[in-house]
């Protein structure tokens, strides 16, 4: 194999990467249940409690079953940030 070559296949197989690493991001689930969002956050499931009686942290229940919209976690994090 010629260093052209390679140096061909290395920047085929860095656009391959880089196409993986996109599309994986891309699948993010939109619902995500309290055990996700507390590994998420890093946050206990206290925590977690805390925040939705409080009201910092939109989320919908169905059947007993609390879900949190992945874009709200976001924004709160944006909007709670600290510059």
């Amino acid at each position: 194999m010629t260093s052209e070559e390679l140096l061909h296949f290395k920047f085929e197989l860095i656009k391959e990467i880089k196409l993986m690493l996109q599309t994986r991001s891309r699948h993010k689930p939109q619902w995500l249940r309290s055990q996700d969002v507390q590994e998420l956050l890093s946050i206990s499931a206290g925590t977690l409690h805390n925040l939705r009686e409080k009201r910092i942290l939109p989320y919908s229940k169905l059947e007993g079953v609390i879900f949190y919209d992945y874009d709200d976690i976001i924004e709160v994090l944006k909007r709670n940030k600290v510059t």
